[in-house]
């Protein structure tokens, strides 16, 4: 990575890695609570150069034929697939990730950026009739401007890599801002995109907390804000832009899954485990609440604390295999000891797991925890934990156990397992919420629109439809007289 003899890593504004003098922010591995480096803490200023390279950079990259920015866009991704390893280690020792698992998060931004790279040479418009003759209407689809790009921690890869191929394929520049917790791997891509022949500008990267951000946010010369976080900080967002901003949010959500008696119990538990506590449950799709009928419910229980109960948790670094390794920071160890504890004296019970692993410590690890018997005054049912327990809850009518998953005010995934069509079109059409997937956990494709509703965000990623949010419509209407 690259870094001054202060061990600080840099910013990289156009085109130009800069040294940083002022504040810095240590970065601090989950998993042993280690100081990996420290990160500029950028100043108004920093932010102020990083958006004029952008916009300066713009007059040019904005009419630059989209077979050209493909072209770009398929060298950065290159020069990805050439450090999948180097990546990935940065991703597992800054927030926590097991090894193997952050070798599939880099994988997965190099197949982004490829499709994103095909995606750009499919920019089209259309020709409108007109009701009088001799005139035709063109409508054109041009560059929103300059993008401020702001990634979580989480998956601190691929979430700027959505960004960054949507945007660069619509032709905008970009000011990115990845997470304070997980700046690395993000520098380390900028490494990729400095190796090509993008021109200065197109692509800046800054690092810092909230002042920074909010300085990029209500930076007058930003045309669009790009989001992925906190329904919090969204709002917060929305509410100080300096002038009318598009925006595009992914803020996450309190995801339901509802088993009905015809689910295959099998595939149903292989899926919970998998989307409850992969990443430690730090996946804004994570299943965080279920329902299951009464039925299977006996038999889904025991099956899902069997299966907990043997999922590994290690340091990722050393155990690349690991299921699950620490959550990110004392916040969310916090967060989700607390929801653990409300949902036991509110009555739910703990049949796998149920706290922190004394053994591993000082690393913020948690043991993949089950909570049987939960009703939805529970925080586990109503907030977004963000760590590695689901609470389960028991029904009889499929309507209230909808009602009571369509009940928070998350609208991002939702999950579902049955056989029966009916059951399956039922779960489709009246769940409120912008991705559901019936038999499998993977609500997110990146050839199909991913976005949430309600207080899950506005605006979507992936498909075709997520360059949409980087275009203007132009109309021309032109007199001929043919």
């Amino acid at each position: 990575m690259n870094k001054p003899n202060n061990g600080t890593v840099r910013n990289w504004i156009n085109g130009v890695w800069t040294d940083h003098a002022g504040p810095t922010i240590d970065v601090i591995n989950p998993a042993t609570g280690q100081v990996v480096t420290s990160q500029p803490d950028s100043s108004a200023e920093q932010v102020d150069s990083a958006v004029s390279a952008a916009r300066s950079a713009f007059s040019s990259w904005r009419t630059v034929n989209p077979s050209v920015r493909a072209q770009h866009l398929h060298a950065i991704a290159d020069q990805v697939a050439l450090r999948i390893d180097e990546l990935a280690t940065a991703v597992t020792i800054e927030m926590g990730k097991p090894l193997d698992e952050a070798r599939g998060e880099a994988r997965k931004l190099v197949a982004a950026l490829h499709f994103y790279a095909e995606e750009a040479t499919r920019l089209r418009g259309s020709i409108v009739p007109n009701a009088d003759d001799g005139f035709s209407s063109l409508v054109e689809y041009e560059p929103i401007g300059v993008v401020a790009a702001i990634a979580p921690w989480n998956y601190p890869l691929e979430l700027i890599g959505w960004k960054l191929g949507a945007g660069l394929a619509a032709g905008c520049t970009m000011v990115i801002k990845p997470s304070e917790y997980s700046p690395g791997s993000g520098l380390l891509l900028a490494e990729c995109v400095a190796a090509t022949e993008l021109p200065a500008g197109v692509v800046n990267m800054i690092t810092g907390a909230g002042q920074t951000g909010q300085a990029l946010t209500q930076h007058g010369d930003i045309d669009k804000i790009a989001f992925t976080g906190s329904g919090a900080t969204g709002a917060a967002i929305a509410r100080g832009v300096a002038k009318a901003t598009s925006l595009s949010m992914e803020l996450g959500g309190s995801c339901p899954l509802i088993v009905t008696e015809t689910a295959d119990l099998t595939e149903a538990v292989r899926g919970t485990l998998r989307r409850a506590f992969r990443n430690a449950g730090q996946i804004c799709i994570s299943i965080n609440r279920g329902y299951v009928h009464t039925d299977v419910y006996d038999d889904y229980l025991a099956a899902l604390a069997e299966g907990a109960t043997r999922l590994v948790v290690a340091d990722g670094l050393q155990t690349p295999n690991a299921d699950v390794g620490p959550v990110v920071n004392q916040e969310i160890f916090d967060r989700t000891t607390a929801h653990i504890a409300d949902a036991v004296q509110r009555g739910a019970r703990v049949i796998a797991g149920g706290g922190p692993i004394s053994d591993l410590a000082p690393g913020l690890f948690l043991q993949p925890t089950v909570l049987a018997d939960t009703d939805q005054d529970m925080l586990i049912m109503h907030e977004e934990t963000f760590g590695p327990v689901i609470g389960i809850a028991r029904y009889t009518d499929l309507d209230e156990a909808i009602s009571q998953a369509n009940s928070t005010s998350a609208g991002l995934a939702a999950y579902g397992f049955c056989r029966d069509l009916g059951q399956t079109f039922t779960l489709s059409k009246q769940l409120d919420f912008g991705n559901v997937a019936i038999n499998n956990v993977d609500a997110g494709i990146i050839n199909a629109p991913y976005g949430g509703r309600k207080g899950s965000g506005f605006g979507v990623e992936h498909g075709r439809e997520a360059i949409d949010g980087y275009l203007h419509v132009k109309h021309t209407r032109i007199r001929h007289g043919a």
